[in-house]
Protein backbone atom coordinates (compact mmCIF):
# COMPACT_ATOMS: atom_id res chain seq x y z
CA UNK A 1 0.00 0.00 0.00
CA UNK A 2 1.45 3.35 -1.07
CA UNK A 3 1.88 6.26 1.29
CA UNK A 4 -0.31 9.26 0.55
CA UNK A 5 0.70 12.66 1.94
CA UNK A 6 -1.44 14.72 4.27
CA UNK A 7 -1.48 18.33 3.06
CA UNK A 8 -2.21 21.05 5.62
CA UNK A 9 -2.73 24.61 4.35
CA UNK A 10 -1.67 27.87 5.99
CA UNK A 11 -3.50 29.27 9.04
CA UNK A 12 -5.10 25.90 9.88
CA UNK A 13 -6.13 25.09 13.46
CA UNK A 14 -6.27 21.39 14.42
CA UNK A 15 -7.73 20.47 17.80
CA UNK A 16 -5.97 18.06 20.13
CA UNK A 17 -6.48 14.30 19.71
CA UNK A 18 -7.73 14.75 16.14
CA UNK A 19 -6.92 12.00 13.65
CA UNK A 20 -6.23 12.88 10.02
CA UNK A 21 -6.17 9.93 7.63
CA UNK A 22 -3.63 9.64 4.84
CA UNK A 23 -4.32 11.42 1.57
CA UNK A 24 -6.44 14.16 3.17
CA UNK A 25 -5.96 17.84 2.28
CA UNK A 26 -6.96 20.51 4.80
CA UNK A 27 -7.54 23.86 3.09
CA UNK A 28 -6.21 27.24 4.19
CA UNK A 29 -7.77 28.71 7.33
CA UNK A 30 -9.80 25.59 8.17
CA UNK A 31 -10.57 24.60 11.75
CA UNK A 32 -10.71 20.95 12.85
CA UNK A 33 -12.48 20.44 16.20
CA UNK A 34 -10.75 18.48 18.95
CA UNK A 35 -11.15 14.71 18.76
CA UNK A 36 -12.33 14.73 15.14
CA UNK A 37 -11.55 11.95 12.69
CA UNK A 38 -10.92 13.56 9.30
CA UNK A 39 -11.54 11.06 6.49
CA UNK A 40 -12.16 13.48 3.57
CA UNK A 41 -10.68 16.73 2.29
CA UNK A 42 -11.60 19.87 4.22
CA UNK A 43 -12.56 22.99 2.24
CA UNK A 44 -10.67 26.24 2.87
CA UNK A 45 -12.07 28.45 5.65
CA UNK A 46 -14.49 25.80 6.94
CA UNK A 47 -15.07 24.34 10.40
CA UNK A 48 -15.34 20.55 10.74
CA UNK A 49 -15.88 18.22 13.67
CA UNK A 50 -17.09 14.79 14.68
CA UNK A 51 -16.45 11.14 13.91
CA UNK A 52 -16.17 11.19 10.93
CA UNK A 53 -15.59 14.92 10.58
CA UNK A 54 -18.41 16.84 8.90
CA UNK A 55 -18.80 20.51 8.09
CA UNK A 56 -20.34 22.48 10.95
CA UNK A 57 -19.75 26.01 9.67
CA UNK A 58 -17.58 28.50 7.83
CA UNK A 59 -14.95 30.95 9.00
CA UNK A 60 -15.96 34.53 8.11
CA UNK A 61 -13.27 37.11 8.68
CA UNK A 62 -13.88 40.81 9.04
CA UNK A 63 -11.55 42.75 6.75
CA UNK A 64 -10.82 45.39 9.40
CA UNK A 65 -10.34 43.39 12.57
CA UNK A 66 -9.33 39.94 11.36
CA UNK A 67 -11.84 38.49 13.84
CA UNK A 68 -14.76 36.22 13.09
CA UNK A 69 -17.91 38.18 12.31
CA UNK A 70 -20.02 36.05 14.64
CA UNK A 71 -18.95 33.91 17.59
CA UNK A 72 -19.13 30.14 17.40
CA UNK A 73 -22.08 28.97 19.46
CA UNK A 74 -21.35 26.42 22.19
CA UNK A 75 -22.73 22.94 21.77
CA UNK A 76 -26.12 22.29 23.32
CA UNK A 77 -24.58 19.52 25.39
CA UNK A 78 -21.64 21.62 26.55
CA UNK A 79 -21.77 22.63 30.20
CA UNK A 80 -20.93 26.30 30.53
Amino acid sequence: MKNKPVIIGDKVCIGCRSIILKGVTIGEGAIVAAGSIVTRDVAPWSVVGGEPARSVGRVNLSEKTGQTTRPVEPSRTAKV
